[in-house]
């Protein structure tokens, strides 16, 4: 795995959760679904973190619960891992994301759906069954049990629907762009806010791996669909 285009704080909380001889317990839990046939209990809240990561301006740890309408806030050395439901969501440096402050439902599973707001930084998130919207500055993503990066500026928002369906609109306006459906990060996309001359264009893949996310759905009990045949290793981490 090649870190080299990674900001530096989020190289070392890569190599933290990825490389074998730095695996804390949660992560190695990960790896038994991952290759072997058995499911774990999911647990909630904060599986993994480094740097400074705060809930509601409070300073986060290891296990503690992300509840609906709470605001996770990154510094420029932050990262988390976080589950809610059935949901996942790796938190990269700078961010501030706001969770499920008004629930469209709930479904029996815990798994909730509702909005999502990313004021600032990055998140690669991973669904179970949802009818979750996640909005930025200039961009709303409407998530229908998929996986999604977002990374987002007051200038464009970037987001590549990994794999599933997204319908892609402008925040301002309200003005529906595209929907994509994907197997396998096929159309990532910059949307940019209202007025500019092209709203949205086609983008290249960037700062996320099959790896994490991989590493994502196994704290679920899951498997990316495109890697549903492949038996994974300790050595594909």
């Amino acid at each position: 795995m090649n870190l080299s285009a990674y900001h530096p704080t989020r190289r070392a909380m890569i190599q933290n959760v990825l490389v074998a001889s730095g695996f804390a317990p949660a992560l190695l839990m990960a790896l038994g679904r991952a290759s072997g046939n058995s499911e774990l209990p999911i647990l909630p809240g904060i599986q993994e973190m480094s740097g400074a990561v705060f809930i509601n301006a409070q300073p986060a740890i290891i296990g503690q619960e992300v509840h609906s309408g709470d605001i996770v806030t990154t510094g420029p050395d932050g990262d988390c891992v976080i589950i809610i439901g059935e949901h996942v969501y790796l938190i990269h440096e700078d961010s501030e994301v706001e969770f499920y402050p008004e629930y469209i439902e709930e479904a029996l599973n815990a798994s909730p759906s509702g909005l999502i707001t990313i004021t600032a930084g990055a998140m690669l998130s991973v669904f179970g069954k949802t009818n979750t919207t996640i909005t930025t500055p200039v961009a709303t993503i409407g998530i229908r049990g998929t996986a999604c990066y977002v990374d987002t500026s007051a200038e464009k928002t970037y987001v590549c629907v990994c794999y599933g369906t997204g319908d892609l609109g402008g925040k301002q306006d309200g003005l529906h762009l595209e929907t994509v459906k994907t197997k396998h990060h096929d159309s990532p996309r910059y949307i940019y806010p209202a007025g500019h001359a092209k709203r949205i264009e086609t983008a290249p893949v960037i700062d996320h791996t099959d790896k994490e996310l991989r590493m994502l759905e196994a704290l679920v009990n899951r498997r990316p669909p495109f890697y549903k045949k492949k038996k994974i290793s300790k050595n594909d981490y």
